[in-house]
């Protein structure tokens, strides 16, 4: 709607940056022709790119319609507080500057379920639209009562022409931006029924290899297996009880680290668990704001990066840092070591894992790699200094092992049994790999190369 939005007050979802709408052509981020260049480069470096969906609401709409409704109480949606009202709502979509390229389809109230504005009453208010066959989807978050109204003019999934068109628009900006995958915005707001069916039918139409991440926003892992069994498993979903237990522990004082994946997403449905750390949403002052102590961010992208299960997801702004100068290192996350953790990732975290979470300030993994990677070791202290002794194989005995993350300028000699003695400094963590195995890398080479310059 806004041409300085961030996308989430959407407009029209056709509209890529290429029609004069809304007092612009280009969105925020640049016109649809910067768009697909931007498409053309990364697919050249071997990137697929996911794109942000937010198929939940409308905004912006060219006129208001009249039409029946009721208000609900806004703690508890299935609520009616009214009796049936004659409102005017934001619902006219006529898309005056696209027309009818790519879609032909106009919303009025009739495909909206809910709004928030009465334009002839001048009154704020949650609104249930009234109407044949109208009412809140049942499949959605159960929180106050009935979460299918988030924001703007909400979709009702329901309806065959709101189906139709948003189908019809999965396929086309799949298959026109060669897109890899897509993150549903808001997925705890509108109908589970709905996200299966679209996800099958872009997989079915588009991309047969479709990655889908719902953002369903609960520290609830019951309800995220709830929401995961309803599309069937179609989708992955981003593990927020993991989320909030980095943000618990990392302000507390000494926190134990033996219980950190107990009640996770990642620890219960490890396939279809998104791990991650911080995102758009969790900064201070943020609508989901759950902060991750900067202390702490380093253990948990470890957690996440170089352990089995789940897949991870690096924030942007711990990478390049979130200031207007984003080439001050003292923004970026982890003393700038989330690269060398990315790095450790492609290269050394694979095959079997053996846990060594027996104390509660000092816990440590294996990775016993495989026939193309050699594996490694890692050690993480929520307290002081400290060293675990962790097997590595009786095939590196007498060999050296190096912290790629350079705390440490002392190898570890492997024993003859297969043990090292692995230190880590206080409130921090340490990554170990076989020195043949880097220098046959040129690790270090590499991990001085400075991204930041791209």
């Amino acid at each position: 709607m806004d041409p300085r939005g961030n996308g989430y007050d959407i407009y029209d979802l056709f509209d890529l940056g290429e029609f004069d709408q809304q007092g612009a052509i280009s969105t925020k981020w640049g016109s649809r022709m910067e768009l697909e260049e931007l498409m053309r480069h990364a697919h050249h470096l071997g990137i697929g790119v996911i794109w942000d969906a937010v198929l939940n609401h409308k905004a912006g709409a060219e006129y208001p319609e009249q039409f029946n409704a009721v208000a609900v109480d806004p703690k508890q949606r299935n609520k009616e507080i009214s009796k049936p009202l004659e409102i005017h709502g934001w619902t006219g979509f006529d898309f005056p500057g696209r027309g009818e390229r790519y879609s032909s389809m106009k919303y009025h109230w009739q495909h909206f379920s809910g709004v928030d504005w009465d334009d002839k009453g001048k009154k704020q208010q949650i609104y249930k639209i009234l109407g044949p066959n109208k009412d809140w989807a049942s499949d959605v978050s159960d929180e106050n009562g009935n979460y299918d109204y988030l924001m703007f003019a909400d979709l009702d999934h329901s309806h065959p022409d709101v189906q139709e068109d948003l189908l019809h628009w999965g396929t086309w900006i799949t298959k026109s931006l060669s897109l890899s995958g897509m993150r549903l915005d808001a997925a705890k707001h509108f109908s589970t029924r709905f996200q299966k069916a679209f996800v099958e039918h872009v997989r079915e139409n588009a991309n047969p290899n479709f990655i889908v991440l719902g953002e369903y926003w609960t520290g609830n892992v019951s309800a995220i297996h709830d929401y995961l069994e309803k599309v069937n498993h179609q989708t992955m979903a981003y593990d927020v009880p993991l989320l909030i237990k980095f943000s618990e522990l990392s302000h507390t004082r000494n926190p134990d680290l033996r219980g950190i994946f107990d009640g996770t997403l990642v620890q219960t449905k490890p396939d279809n668990a998104v791990t991650f750390v911080a995102n758009h949403d969790t900064q201070v002052g943020q609508m989901l704001e759950t902060p991750v102590a900067s202390s702490f961010k380093l253990l948990a992208y470890a957690l996440i990066l170089l352990r089995k299960g789940g897949q991870p997801c690096i924030f942007y702004g711990d990478v390049y840092g979130i200031r207007a100068n984003v080439q001050d290192p003292m923004t970026r996350a982890c003393d700038g070591k989330l690269p060398i953790l990315s790095q450790a990732r492609k290269r050394y975290a694979y095959g079997e894992q053996e846990d060594y979470f027996d104390q509660a300030n000092c816990i440590g993994f294996v990775r016993h790699g495989n026939a193309y990677h050699p594996g490694l070791a890692c050690v993480l202290s929520s307290g002081g200094p400290s060293k675990k002794r962790m097997f590595i194989g009786r095939q590196y005995a007498s060999t050296e092992w190096t912290d790629i993350l350079g705390y440490h300028s002392a190898s570890v000699l492997i024993d003859k049994r297969g043990y090292g003695n692995f230190p880590v400094k206080a409130m921090s963590v340490s990554v170990w790999v076989s020195a043949v195995a880097v220098e046959q890398d040129n690790l270090q080479q590499d991990f001085n190369v400075n991204i930041y310059d791209y």
